[in-house]
């Protein structure tokens, strides 16, 4: 599996890129810049999106969910690997697919809206496989899409997570991986078997407050280095447009730098990738483009916030 998996990002990551850079250009054309437009009506639809509706989910707790999924150890982790590899430059670039993926966002949320159905608990089901079969009238390809998106989250992504925590806990503590994996399966199959209901009231507490501890924690490292932050903010530019070789990446120069910047980008806020549609299509919403508003804002928290203070 490991083989498969590098095989397939080593050969598409190009592909990748390409489209999704692509697809954040048209989306931002398209919407007249709608992530620059409203970006000050994103935060008043998010503030105002608590309230909880009668017999689903709230916007906001949509919203949780997929920031719970956007916000993780690629942020820590995937940050660090790309500033390794890309050198400070990394994070302009990363920058940079976040702008555009804001864009992206907003589009596959208000998609998900636009074609969700009824669920019989009271909530909604909706995302790319729902508006691939509804709106294009292609089931085959919507069933493509589930079955890759199902691999995806269920073997890549959170191995990927899981795989750090244990590696963590085994370093740090002397943990052997098989406890941590016994733990996080009774954690998470308490949460989801309630389910998506459930998932919502756990995400609405927890995510935002793990990310808002991790930036305040980070905050307090950027304060006592407070005369470093100048010359740190300096080595991205210069690192990103190759001013100085020594800040470019380690193999490469500007495309190492372009290269991980942009991927840490796509992995870690996942605009594009079809699966936080799949959270914003079960919200209980007054209108389809709310929802895009508060899911574009998740690509900001995560990359323009969390990332960077990593």
């Amino acid at each position: 599996m490991d083989a498969v998996i590098a095989f397939l990002n080593d050969n598409l990551t190009w592909v990748l890129i390409f489209f999704l850079i692509a697809a954040g250009i048209a989306f931002t054309v398209m919407t007249r810049g709608v992530q620059f437009r409203l970006f000050g009506t994103m935060w008043k639809v998010i503030f105002n999106s608590r309230a909880h509706v009668s017999g689903g989910i709230s916007s906001f707790q949509a919203f949780a969910i997929s920031l719970a999924s956007r916000v993780g150890v690629g942020n820590i982790v995937g940050v660090a690997v790309a500033l390794t590899l890309g050198g400070p430059g990394a994070i302009f670039w990363m920058w940079l697919m976040a702008l555009l993926g804001m864009a992206t966002a907003f589009v596959e949320a208000t998609l998900a809206q636009l074609y969700k159905i009824p669920h019989e608990d009271g909530t909604f089901r909706g995302g790319p496989a729902y508006y691939i079969q509804r709106g294009l009238g292609s089931r085959a390809f919507g069933i493509v899409f589930a079955c890759a998106l199902i691999f995806t989250f269920g073997f890549a992504f959170e191995m990927i997570q899981a795989g750090t925590i244990a590696s963590v806990f085994q370093s740090t503590w002397g943990i052997d991986p098989i406890w941590t994996a016994i733990g996080l399966g009774v954690l998470t199959a308490l949460i989801v078997f309630g389910g998506i209901k459930s998932v919502a009231r756990v995400s609405e507490i927890l995510a935002p407050g793990m990310a808002l501890v991790y930036v305040l924690l980070a905050l307090v490292v950027i304060v006592t280095n407070l005369p470093a932050v100048p010359g740190i903010i300096g080595s991205i530019f210069a690192g990103a447009f190759g001013l100085n070789p020594a800040l470019s990446g380690t193999a490469g120069g500007i495309l190492a730098s372009m290269l991980n910047g942009v991927k840490r980008g796509m992995y870690s806020n996942e605009a594009g990738m079809g699966s936080a549609p799949n959270a914003a299509a079960t919200a209980t919403t007054s209108h389809p483009v709310h929802q895009g508003l508060i899911q574009s804002a998740g690509v900001f928290v995560d990359t323009m916030i969390v990332c960077t203070a990593t």
